[in-house]
């Protein structure tokens, strides 16, 4: 009897031990996974975008000396002083790095995506603050440069994509005022924006302002802890939402981060289509001067705070992350469901060499309600082994990956004497969705990949392994953003209608053909470039290159 209950104590350690060890291990597989793609690009990639080839273009700013990439041939800037590059274009998947020629200086600039698929980049410093830069997705094009595109000097700009196909650039330091490029005449005046000096501190925490287009047409525009919605045609504030609370600033240098949720698009609600923004991070309004003159580095805030802009009456719901953070980039996911909250630090402040305690370890925080107090919404990711502190950046391109690179405090490239040493690499974060069967697009019947407002687009795909279709499907749609300093410029995800799914009837049994609506309104979407992804139970297909006409 005694041998027999030894066995089953035995046994049933064991079985624990078995159950408890794949528990682990299931944990640390849906944590996601970090793969070092390029141990150098040969700049520090502070600002990021990607363009419809698929390629990453990535710069710094031309005065931080000589890069570790050379221009071709030939090819010099400031009278053969420095003929290094300090922008790249990187494929992702052949892993190949080609050297771009920027002249003037890219520093703490903007950019967005323009309808045609070439990349708008504006502003910077010095020799750069009033340029406009365009460069095309072909495998031979470079930067071309209009010197004065810019009305007044941009430094700390953000930029946004309108529903008439042009940027609005907004803000600036010492620029409180917004204006659009490209220009339609000479007589294209600045637009002042009072509400920019009216939420200037000391610490100046209302740069880089975080602005998203909402679903009526009307630009949200939020800076240190206040927040606005501008009619930018009229030049006029139409409404002003309660301030965030907490007294945490959100913009930098006590940089947070913003993203506009998902947007739910039906024909139930048309054009009356809700939009809800997100605002995480930061760190005390004083945390800039602290650290800079008095070496105390305040502690980054945990907090989250959700924003119904479109509601008629809406507060701020707070949220608490599990691991607090400044200077952190939030990546909207191909799911619709998941944002991923990745890079930054534990304390101090953006700036040079003012911040502290890198945060190695990504959040995915699933959007659910805000109403859902009991479900779990962060989840913790596994860490990369890179510091990712001030000039770091992410960026969602169309197979799923999320592109990390940069994490530059310094005023040079320095490499070794420092805390936290320049980075030149360049890493892959996989989210949990890579370690499951993935849906397949197989084709998009539509003209060219052309999509026209309202039209009805009917995607091919094989679905995931399983024998039978009793998943959900959506498909989304997403605007590549264009990221520097912890906010994707003009970051948005549409989750659109889907009228029906069905079996093709036909050899492979798992092809399906779903069939979704177009957005019907610029506003809700403006023109240009999108990456389209079929989501098969919560698990996105590669994405493929669509443009919205």
């Amino acid at each position: 009897m005694d041998k027999n209950l030894n066995s089953i104590i035995l046994l049933s350690v064991f079985l624990y031990l078995i159950v408890f060890l794949f528990t682990k291990t299931h944990a640390l597989q849906n944590g996601g996974t970090w793969i070092l793609l390029k141990r150098s690009i040969g700049i520090s990639a502070m600002h990021m975008a990607v363009i419809p080839n698929g390629h990453l273009v990535t710069f710094d700013r031309t005065e931080f000396g000589r890069s570790n990439i050379s221009l071709p041939p030939r090819m010099c800037r400031n009278g053969y002083q420095d003929c290094t590059a300090h922008s790249v274009e990187f494929d992702p998947v052949a892993l190949a790095v080609r050297p771009l020629m920027v002249l003037t200086d890219t520093w703490c600039s903007s950019g967005a995506l323009l309808p045609n698929g070439t990349l708008l980049q504006t502003g910077g410093y010095f020799t750069g603050d009033r340029t406009v830069r365009y460069l095309s997705a072909c495998d031979n094009c470079n930067w071309l440069e209009e010197p004065n595109g810019l009305l007044v000097r941009r430094w700390y700009a953000t930029n946004h994509v309108l529903p008439d196909g042009r940027v609005i650039v907004v803000g600036g330091r010492g620029q409180f005022s917004y204006e659009f490029v490209p220009k339609h005449d000479d007589q294209e005046s600045v637009h002042a924006l009072p509400f920019l000096y009216e939420t200037k501190d000391r610490a100046e925490n209302n740069l880089y302002p975080f602005v998203h287009l909402s679903t009526d047409g009307n630009l949200f525009i939020f800076a240190n802890t206040k927040s606005i919605l501008l009619d930018y045609v009229k030049n006029k504030v139409v409404r002003n939402f309660p301030e965030m609370p907490g007294g945490i600033a959100r913009n930098y240098p006590s940089t947070g981060s913003s993203a506009l949720l998902p947007i739910w698009l039906s024909k139930e609600n048309g054009s009356n289509l809700s939009a809800e923004v997100m605002i995480c991070g930061g760190t005390s309004p004083d945390a800039y001067p602290l650290a800079n003159s008095s070496n105390i580095f305040i502690p980054a805030s945990d907090t989250c705070g959700r924003l119904v802009i479109t509601a008629e009456s809406p507060n701020w719901v707070i949220e608490r992350m599990p691991i607090p953070r400044i200077m952190g980039d939030m990546v909207l996911l191909p799911t619709g469901r998941d944002v991923l909250i990745i890079n930054g630090a534990g304390k101090g402040s953006a700036g040079w060499t003012l911040g502290r305690e890198p945060v190695l370890q990504p959040v995915i925080y699933n959007i659910g309600s805000t109403e859902d107090k009991v479900n779990p919404k962060f989840f913790i990711m596994n860490p990369s082994t890179i510091p990712r502190l001030y000039h770091s950046t992410a960026q969602l391109i169309p197979d799923g990956r999320v592109l990390v690179g940069g994490s530059n405090p310094n005023r040079l490239y320095e490499f070794s004497g420092v805390m936290y040493p320049t980075d030149l690499s360049l890493e892959a974060f996989l989210p949990p969705y890579f370690e499951a069967p993935r849906p397949k697009i197989v084709r998009i019947y539509s003209n060219d990949s052309r999509i026209g407002y309202g039209g009805k687009i009917s995607i091919v795909f094989d679905k995931a392994a399983e024998s039978n279709m009793t998943k959900d499907v959506m498909v989304t749609m997403i605007v590549p953003a264009f990221t520097t300093h912890s906010f994707a410029m003009s970051q948005r995800v549409l989750i659109l209608s889907v009228d029906a799914v069905r079996n093709v009837g036909l050899l492979p049994s798992d092809r399906y053909v779903v069939d979704a609506l177009a957005p019907v309104s610029r506003t809700v979407a403006p023109p240009g470039y999108y990456m389209l992804f079929v989501v098969y139970g919560g698990v996105p297909s590669k994405g493929e290159w669509v443009q919205l006409i």
